[in-house]
């Protein structure tokens, strides 16, 4: 296709395609002068800033290095990461640098011939429609251009900072004494080994797979996702760790897996964390849970007296709330966390921190706190998978809002604010989602018994395939 026709649109999280199909050179110059249209018009007759960083991605850091002279160009002056780092680096330093935005090059858990690029506001959250479709408008429109002396171009090492803050947000010295073990599964992403930076001079034992660099991700996604961790699984059963760490391509998502060998999904981790938060930390706030979120994060905060938010998917929604509201912890489906005093935004490690942190601070391992949870709160069994679209066509999701049953139980209510999700009379539920980053069909499904979870989601497959065009 050619690049002068290719339509750039900004999903869930940022512009994500195809490198060399549709994610090329001239497109990220179109998208870095859209970027600079858009800050120089909103800060008019003031300096404009922006960081860059990028991910361990095929040709990430020289994507990073156009998009710092298209800035430049335009008068804006730049600061550009001098090694891949995670996402929420990048946040951070937008942050406490006080800068204008922060672009991210990534495409987070997409397949590796995909790369992406993500806006961070000057908060170092993800920047929602407000932003991006502004953003848009000027990729069809750019803005009369007018020369002027070029921005600076600085590289500058944004890690010593971010580790120095999440050493400052647990608690280091009870770390010092605790004998656990873990492995930390980074799947060649840009996690790296932040974790044993965070933690040294204690005598939590951290050990790594996937760590080197491999841009194809062995084929894989790099989603901390069941389907994914397979040979992770089994070095955890081998290895006799206490806890397995799971982070995604650009380390914003987390997920985790037991001692024994049990996959723990972010929506339990997101339950694990908002009582290690509200109990143990003794904090205060709300939760923020998205549309596909657990019906445990009601019961928990229900039961622990707390304000319970609920929001379409993507993190920039929990972002937004977080800003304007006391929001102790914000969490969705796929594994992205965001805490209080912090940027608004996700962050793997610091979730996997303060998992540690919850062992520690509790004397037990991650098995013992999630089977006291579960007695507490109730055991759920939440699954999702997704089908992909260019293999069935178009799909019509108006069809899905007619199903009056799910498996011979009624459907008490349709809530189609973002896809179709379908509410059963005893409470566990089923939703279509089409993806806002790439050409998927998700489907979701929650209820007190795997089996059912597993017969919901065939369901939801049936579903998809009678409908598709």
């Amino acid at each position: 296709m050619c690049d002068a026709v290719t339509k750039i649109k900004f999903g869930t999280d940022g512009w994500r395609g195809v490198i060399s199909d549709d994610f090329t050179f001239a497109n990220v110059r179109r998208v870095g002068q859209a970027v600079s249209d858009y800050y120089r018009g909103k800060n008019a007759g003031q300096r404009v800033s922006i960081a860059i960083g990028y991910d361990y991605r095929f040709m990430s850091d020289r994507y990073a290095h156009i998009m710092a002279e298209v800035f430049s160009h335009n008068g804006i002056d730049v600061w550009v990461s001098d090694q891949a780092i995670p996402t929420p680096t990048l946040s951070y330093a937008v942050k406490r640098m006080g800068l204008t935005a922060g672009i991210m090059i990534t495409a987070s858990h997409n397949p590796g011939e995909y790369n992406g690029i993500k806006i961070k506001t000057a908060e170092g959250g993800a920047a929602g429609a407000d932003v991006t479709g502004e953003v848009e408008k000027f990729l069809d429109f750019p803005a009369p251009h007018e020369h002027g002396p070029a921005g600076s171009i600085r590289k500058t090492d944004m890690t010593a900072e971010y580790v120095r803050f999440l050493r400052s947000y647990v608690d280091i010295k009870r770390f010092k004494k605790a004998k656990f073990k873990i492995l930390v599964d980074t799947m060649h992403g840009s996690g790296k080994d932040f974790l044993s930076r965070v933690l040294k001079g204690t005598d939590i034992k951290l050990e790594y797979t996937r760590l080197d660099h491999n841009p194809s991700f062995e084929g894989l996604r790099p989603e901390p996702i069941p389907e994914n961790l397979g040979a992770t699984i089994e070095k955890v059963k081998k290895g006799r760790y206490d806890l397995c760490l799971v982070l995604d391509g650009d380390a914003d998502r987390i997920a985790a897996v037991t001692g024994e060998g049990e996959f723990i999904s972010p929506q339990k981790i997101l339950g694990l964390l908002i009582l290690h938060l509200v109990q143990d930390r003794r904090m205060t706030g709300g939760v923020v849970k998205t549309l596909v979120g657990t019906n445990l994060i009601d019961n928990i905060t229900s039961k622990l007296g707390l304000k319970l938010y609920e929001t379409p998917v993507g993190f920039k929604y929990i972002s937004e709330l977080m800003i304007n509201e006391d929001i102790v912890v914000g969490g969705e489906e796929a594994g992205g966390m965001g805490f209080k005093d912090y940027v608004p935004e996700r962050d793997g490690s610091l979730a996997g921190l303060l998992l540690m942190e919850m062992m520690v601070m509790r004397r037990k391992t991650i098995t013992g706190v999630l089977k006291d949870m579960e007695k507490e709160f109730g055991r759920y069994y939440y699954l999702r998978e997704y089908i992909t679209v260019q293999a069935l066509g178009s799909f019509k999701m108006e069809s899905v809002k007619a199903v009056r049953q799910v498996l011979g139980v009624e459907v008490m209510k349709v809530n189609d604010s973002d896809g179709v999700k379908l509410i059963l009379k005893d409470g566990a539920w089923l939703m279509l989602r089409a993806s806002g980053t790439e050409p998927i069909i998700r489907i979701y499904a929650e209820s007190k018994s795997l089996k059912r979870t597993r017969d919901m989601l065939a369901f939801g497959r049936s579903l998809i395939m009678k409908n598709a065009v």
